[in-house]
């Protein structure tokens, strides 16, 4: 009866024995799934079986196997807090490092363009700068003739006869004194010819040169805006066409079509294009606008003929109408 006792406890102190490393090692592998950040926990020690007589208890398992599957990684020390938005910066996406293409600006491609562009742009921008410098020159001088030239007009309204009218005028350069003055040249020129209409004549002819001169004069600059206006956008368009050429001979000498290579080239052509549109259309504007201005005042000479004609007219027949009352007489 004895016996059979001490045989069951035998055996169950074996099985104890036998199941304690199959708990010590499903404890150990929750702790090697634990985050990084987190303090592991103690390694768990089996418990000593107790001791049996040598003669009936089974041979145990040694317990160093379980701590042995714990994790290496348990026995480093644990990041601080600080530390660890540093470490998922480190883990998060990398910017993308620049690829190194130039920047597409227009001075930028202006100083990247071919010499045969380079000069085509460079021309346009000297005939833009000519153009907003006839502009000015233009509008000052109109401004001023216009002025004058109604003054001068006002002046002599009243006027009785030509050498009334050169009085009230004074020795202003004007196109109204020139016109004034050679109809008393040709009135003095004409003495003793009884014929007023041959001197009219001549008189209106002088008029007709005067006005034709002064026209010329007024229109001083303006064939260059029109030159301009109807040529840069032909030049500019050269420069373009020789810059896609040579952006063409460059893809193929490169062997590639990506466009961050294709694309500065045929910018830098047309910039050229752009180049002659700039320097056109302003000067194109200009000119429709002193085409306007100066019939208007090319107007206002021919009042000025037609009221020196008045006057000669006058002079005329004063002088003939006293000889003949003299000759009736």
């Amino acid at each position: 009866m004895n016996t059979s006792l001490v045989r069951v406890v035998v055996l169950v102190l074996a099985m104890q024995s036998l199941s304690s490393p199959l708990l010590a090692q499903q404890q150990a592998a929750p702790a090697a799934r634990v985050a990084p950040g987190s303090q592991p926990l103690a390694a768990a020690t089996p418990p000593t079986p107790p001791a049996v007589p040598s003669a009936q208890s089974a041979p145990a398992p040694s317990a160093t196997s379980a701590p042995a599957s714990a994790p290496a990684a348990a026995s480093q020390p644990a990041p601080s807090p600080a530390d660890v938005p540093a470490i998922a910066a480190d883990s998060g996406p990398r910017p993308l490092k620049s690829t190194g293409l130039r920047e597409l600006s227009p001075w930028s491609m202006f100083l990247a363009a071919d010499i045969i562009v380079k000069a085509v742009m460079v021309g346009l921008a000297f005939a833009s700068l000519v153009t907003w410098t006839v502009f000015i020159a233009k509008m000052i001088e109109l401004s001023f003739v216009r002025r004058k030239l109604r003054a001068a007009l006002a002046r002599i309204r009243d006027a009785r006869s030509l050498a009334e009218a050169q009085f009230s005028l004074g020795a202003k350069d004007s196109v109204l004194s020139a016109l004034l003055t050679a109809a008393m040249g040709e009135a003095r020129l004409s003495a003793g010819i009884s014929s007023d209409e041959g001197i009219k004549e001549r008189a209106a002819s002088s008029f007709a040169e005067i006005v034709r001169a002064e026209g010329r004069r007024i229109r001083t600059g303006m064939g260059l805006l029109a030159s301009i206006g109807a040529t840069s956008p032909f030049v500019g368009l050269f420069g373009t066409v020789w810059g896609i050429m040579n952006s063409f001979i460059g893809i193929s000498k490169s062997q590639t079509t990506n466009l961050a290579v294709v694309a500065p080239g045929i910018a830098e052509a047309l910039l050229a294009t752009a180049f002659g549109l700039v320097a056109a259309i302003p000067a194109v504007i200009i000119y429709n606008h002193f085409a306007r201005v100066t019939k208007g005042y090319l107007e206002l000479v021919s009042r000025s003929s037609g009221a020196a004609a008045r006057l000669l007219s006058r002079d005329l027949d004063r002088t003939h109408g006293g000889a003949h009352s003299r000759a009736a007489g």
